[in-house]
């Protein structure tokens, strides 16, 4: 039998949140890693028309990835509430009815893919010379979007049920596995054939098919709570009212990532308006930042497990204890990131910019100014995990549009006439702050306790702390004042 899934509702709440979230860390830094290695590859051997063709086909993987994140999300949401609740039974509803969702969903979108990659890429405006090799190595990634869908749910769904080194693990095996087949089929080493920029896609399926095949053998070998055999056929059999919650709660916490990518598109294209030294300076930066949001993304991304499993259980005092403990970790390694890059930022943004540039004082001003505003970031996200492990997604989201849309794009255009460039740099900090503030009041005075994910449900997770009978204290102080505000 398989090792129990790790019960997050007993045991020190901060020691579990930080075993708990360094996986998934570590899970995407690897994936940022082996992204710059494989470019590497592209980039330096087949030339800039074809780096340029993966930046474009990658573009629409990325969005086909992130339009299924929030969905994700709903499934992992509703594994842990039902672990939580000791109801296994139901954990393996939601798996049967979101496996059968992911997999149909990816199959249509491989077959559509195939034909439609050519038009896509048309329609983005790539580069005629990178058209053809684009359409090359698109078109075999669409091929492997069942595999990258299917192990992108196994990962949430394990999540669920409390363990994130498993799919850290295996994540890890496909990263080396892409790794060591892209040069084999890029350049046709030993028995392998010479696919060119194709290779790469190739190597990509392949590492994902085989890291899945073995993410499946280990989950039937060791007889987990949510593997489905022969015997579970029924349970794949789509149930309208988990269907139902997957997409009305995930397409909220879906069009999260959608806002954030088109706010940094305008944020780009006024950028752009400053020259090639501000451009590049900016691009420089965001190298850097995007390795600085990752403790935050981990951290409420393993609040919302946390906290799910909390929700189902009623421990409503340590749903408040994974908030503040969450808070704090963000601050802690957040902060970690900010202060070498901060003081070695002369040496940093160096990497990313040609030797001599002038960029590079440009990018040291801004990051100075801009950087910071991840410690506010990642509160919001750290709150925005905790509170939509009850359901409650809808506020999240407008708390993400309005400073995003309603304070960020608007400050940064309005105050260019005053502070030229630097509206833009100051515009991140202003409307991170906005997005915590809102955060935090949501989360102390917000119906947020109330919300559910399945109308079923709605008695369980909706009970308030004053409702819930009292518990025995957990190692952590979870009946001190709340700091995030938390009743």
């Amino acid at each position: 039998m398989a090792k129990a899934p790790l019960d997050l509702t007993t045991g020190p709440i901060g020691r579990n949140l930080l075993l708990f979230a360094l996986p998934i860390l570590a899970g995407n830094i690897a994936q940022s890693l082996n992204g710059s290695v494989n470019a590497i590859w592209v980039g330096r051997f087949l030339g800039e028309a074809a780096l340029t063709a993966t930046a474009n086909a990658n573009n629409i993987m990325f969005f086909l990835i992130g339009s299924v994140f929030g969905i994700g999300m709903a499934a992992t949401i509703l594994i842990g509430q039902a672990m939580g609740a000791k109801d296994t039974a139901q954990a393996r509803r939601v798996m049967g009815t979101s496996a059968t969702f992911f997999i149909g969903l990816s199959a249509v979108i491989a077959v559509a893919g195939w034909w439609l990659s050519r038009p896509l890429l048309a329609a983005m405006g790539t580069p005629a010379a990178s058209l053809p090799l684009a359409e090359a190595y698109l078109r075999v990634i669409f091929l492997a979007m069942p595999t990258l869908y299917a192990f992108a749910f196994l990962s949430s769904a394990l999540r669920g049920v409390g363990d994130s080194r498993t799919p850290f693990r295996f994540l890890l095996v496909s990263v080396l596995l892409d790794i060591v087949f892209n040069p084999l089929l890029i350049f046709g080493l030993g028995p392998f054939p010479e696919l060119g920029i194709a290779g790469a896609a190739w190597a990509t399926l392949i590492a994902q098919t085989l890291s899945l095949i073995g993410l499946l053998w280990y989950m039937r070998n060791k007889r987990h709570v949510l593997w489905l055999g022969r015997k579970d056929m029924a349970l794949f059999k789509v149930n309208l009212e988990i269907l139902k919650a997957l997409v009305i709660k995930g397409v909220p916490m879906g069009l999260q990532m959608v806002l954030i990518s088109l706010s940094m598109i305008m944020m780009m294209s006024m950028v752009n308006h400053y020259g090639t030294d501000t451009a590049a300076a900016y691009g420089a930066s965001l190298q850097l930042w995007t390795y600085v949001q990752m403790p935050a993304m981990a951290i409420g991304a393993a609040c919302s497990s946390m906290a799910a499993q909390n929700v189902g259980a009623q421990r409503w005092d340590r749903v408040r204890g994974t908030a503040r403990s969450g808070v704090l970790f963000n601050f802690a390694l957040t902060g970690l990131l900010i202060l070498p890059l901060i003081l070695l930022d002369r040496y940093t943004l160096a990497l990313f910019l040609p030797s001599g540039s002038e960029a590079l004082d440009v990018a040291r001003h801004l990051n100075h100014i801009a950087i910071w505003s991840f410690l506010f970031f990642g509160v919001s996200f750290v709150i925005s995990g905790v509170v939509r492990s009850t359901g409650a997604v809808i506020p999240p989201l407008l708390i993400l549009a309005a400073s995003l849309w309603g304070v960020r794009v608007p400050f940064a255009e309005l105050m260019q006439d005053r502070l030229g460039a630097d509206a833009v740099w100051w515009s991140f900090p202003v409307s991170s702050l906005c997005a915590m503030l809102l955060s935090l009041a949501y989360y102390r005075w917000g119906g947020w306790r109330k919300a559910r994910m399945l109308p079923s449900h709605r008695e369980e997770v909706a009970a308030s702390p004053a409702e819930v009978p009292a518990q025995p204290p957990s190692p952590v102080a979870d009946h001190d004042p709340d700091p995030v505000g938390g009743r």
